[in-house]
């Protein structure tokens, strides 16, 4: 059960916006108090080498700060509005150094290195982490094992969001990469920074700022869509869709709170709000096994979103009995409460956390020598539920002694559903505008972005899109206004701006349709007509039943590729076959491609993944042969084929790369024109190009 209060603060901060004409209301000013620095300086740290470094903070108005970092000096005084910045002199990649500085009183970092800092941005595949567990990242328990390496630092931004911009955020600062701080860190950014430190040896600084279920528009300034027709009205209507949120609330929360008190009510593990079901004297013969941990969807409960119930009988030997226990539980999809002999030791009843291990301690009064009863009640909204995280995490142990071995939890559990969410009516959905909704525009700029800046980075890494899937026409320009928006903000110039073009996701289709996931992986691939960008092919690594595919070492090797090419000028193949033009052929169409380096290959010669048409705009998949950098395709089902398209599904079967292994693009083109579709022309069942459904605002 989860019914997150909206705090009091909050909705004042809400009455506030409301009364801002527009979004550009100052950002949100922190008080001075002595001196201090923004959260993304501390200990740890990696400063940009080969530029001026920019450090800022805040001090009392009036007052003059010194700085120092090697034999590096700078001073400033600080403004009317207490903050102060200087720009240090720029300095090659080495250290560790500790910088000074000096003020009304002293603050010193340590242990600071200057190397390469790259921002890691996007939705839930650049926020997955390194966590083992059954949908983790290939080989994860290995890997994190092995991430020894103390040159790379890792600085996590905390998923927030705000209305207006803020000056800074929460975070418990840099951290050196190591089997403990890797962890929970992006598995994207850490792969690719690991591949850059092999190749580079220089520090590397990786800022992950990324947040699930994330347009591109939440990460865009309002001075930026103010410029993008789709987008005006929606920036404008800001402070009226605000002040009906504040007046929403009290409404809300009532019903919610009601839903709530409902969820208790119809859960049949409870009678008279007492917890019948945890109770140590409860008959659960009746229930079903299962072997945990795993989801409850693999172990013949397809189809339930609710309440799940877990029982597990444990013995303990006489020396525990009246000791404190400590519990371990691994992760728990979505939530949970649980209980020992009776006893509710723990609940995790956060949307936010279901990746978080569950540990929790049962008092000595509880705890009895030989039978002791387990009681564990999943909460679980949709998607996979259940205790699912690893093994060697379940157990129960004494919490007071580091001598006595853990009793393994991990086996065969009872478990008995409690309640269907489909068997009453749903949750009431709170206003739009509330704290935490991250798909409203500009609010994970504001509030995970804008604190960052300037700070002197080397580029950006950005795994993102899903969230627009349905939008691509307005992605055209979306994305490609985000990234000169933030280029704009850092005052740093074109900085290499690296995207992952979206992998195979959902079932395979037989014969050739619409897709408005390959319509979104054509947008991405024409943002590559800005400057300094560079775009990370995943088509082919995929994964038809997980919209998160495990194997993110070759999206961050991939993701290094480019970035060796673009950030640092090494002459290598970093891109796999791209379209580059094609013309008629009597009853065929040679398509041209660059970046062949090596030339065309496709498994076993036998090229997959084309499709052509004709007038009628109705795609049959085609023969395909190479013949140097072209492939030349045909069919007897189209005599005079006018366009052509390579992986355009949700999930293709595709086949075409380089002699370096590297996978084609998906395309689609028209024969005289490239890049685009005829004026009129219209696929069967195709939407019609100018359609634009608008954004999404929440």
């Amino acid at each position: 059960m989860t019914n997150r209060t909206i705090s009091m603060p909050f909705v004042v901060m809400l009455v506030l916006f409301a009364g801002c004409h527009t979004l550009d209301a100052s950002r949100d000013v922190v008080p001075a108090s002595g001196l201090r620095f923004p959260a993304v300086f501390s200990d740890n740290m990696v400063l940009q080498h080969g530029t001026d470094i920019p450090v800022w903070g805040w001090a009392d108005p009036g007052g003059r700060v010194t700085v120092s970092l090697g034999k590096r000096h700078a001073s400033a005084l600080v403004d009317d509005t207490g903050t102060w910045r200087v720009e240090l002199s720029a300095m090659r990649a080495g250290g560790p150094y500790t910088m000074t500085v000096r003020g009304v009183k002293t603050l010193t970092l340590t242990n600071v290195m200057v190397g390469d800092v790259w921002i890691c941005a996007g939705q839930s595949n650049m926020e997955m982490t390194l966590r083992p567990g059954p949908d983790a990242v290939l080989n994860a328990e290995q890997e994190v094992a092995a991430a020894n390496y103390p040159d790379i630092r890792l600085f996590t931004v905390p998923p927030a969001t705000s209305f207006t911009p803020k000056i800074d955020l929460e975070g418990a600062g840099w951290q050196v990469c190591s089997p403990d701080t890797v962890e929970t860190f992006s598995a994207v950014g850490y792969f690719f920074g690991r591949d850059l430190y092999q190749r580079l040896h220089v520090p590397i600084g990786l800022v992950n700022a990324s947040r699930g279920a994330s347009p591109a528009e939440a990460w865009t300034s309002a001075e930026a869509l103010r410029n993008l027709p789709d987008f005006q009205q929606a920036v404008e209507e800001f402070p009226e869709k605000v002040r009906q949120a504040v007046e929403a609330l009290p409404e809300y929360e009532k019903a919610a709170a009601a839903w709530d008190a409902a969820l208790d009510a119809h859960d049949m593990g409870y009678r008279d709000d007492r917890p019948v079901w945890a109770d140590p004297a409860y008959d659960d013969t009746g229930w079903t096994r299962m072997e945990l941990p795993t989801h409850w969807e693999d172990a013949g409960f397809p189809d339930l979103d609710g309440l799940m119930w877990f029982r597990r009988e444990v013995e303990l030997p006489g020396a525990w009995a009246g000791k404190r226990l400590s519990l371990g539980l691994g992760t728990i999809n979505d939530m949970d409460r649980v209980w020992f002999n009776g006893v509710l030791v723990g609940r995790f009843e956060q949307l936010s956390g279901w990746t978080k291990p569950r540990v929790y301690e049962a008092p000595a009064d509880a705890v009895h020598a030989g039978r002791n009863v387990i009681a564990v009640r999943v909460y679980d909204i949709g998607g996979k539920g259940g205790i699912c995280g690893l093994a060697k995490d379940m157990w129960v142990k004494e919490a007071d002694s580091s001598t006595s071995e853990p009793i393994p939890l991990a086996g065969s559990w009872r478990c008995r559903p409690g309640l269907d969410l489909r068997d009453i009516p749903p949750k009431p959905q709170p206003p739009a505008f509330v704290e935490g909704n991250q798909r409203i525009p500009t609010v994970l700029y504001n509030a995970m972005i804008a604190p960052l800046i300037p700070y002197g980075i080397r580029g950006v890494i950005w795994y993102q899109g899903e969230s627009n899937v349905g939008r691509a026409v307005q992605y055209r320009t979306l994305f490609p206004a985000m990234v000169q928006d933030w280029r704009t903000r850092w005052g740093q110039g074109a900085f290499p701006f690296l995207f992952v073009q979206l992998a195979g996701f959902k079932p395979i289709n037989p014969e050739p349709v619409e897709s408005a996931l390959a319509e979104l992986r054509e947008a991405q691939r024409m943002t590559l007509s800005a400057s300094k960008t560079g775009m990370a092919v995943t088509i082919d690594i995929g994964d038809a039943n997980n919209v998160h595919p495990r194997n993110k070492q070759e999206v961050g090797r991939r993701l290094a590729l480019v970035a060796r090419h673009t950030a640092y000028g090494e002459n290598l193949t970093y891109s796999g076959p791209r379209y580059a033009g094609m013309e008629a052929e009597g009853g065929a169409i040679r398509v041209r491609f660059d970046h062949t380096d090596g030339g065309l290959t496709a498994a076993n010669g036998l090229v997959k993944g084309f499709a052509i048409a004709g007038e009628d705009g109705r795609y049959v998949w085609a023969d395909a042969r190479i013949e140097g950098d072209t492939v030349v395709i045909s069919s007897p089902r189209v005599p005079h084929p006018v366009t052509v398209r390579y992986a355009w599904s949700d999930n293709p079967v595709c086949n075409l790369r380089n002699k370096e292994g590297l996978p084609a693009s998906p395309f689609r083109a028209v024969v005289d024109e490239p890049l685009r579709r005829p004026q009129g022309f219209r696929a069967a069942g195709s939407p019609v190009e100018n359609e634009n459904p608008g954004p999404v605002a929440h």
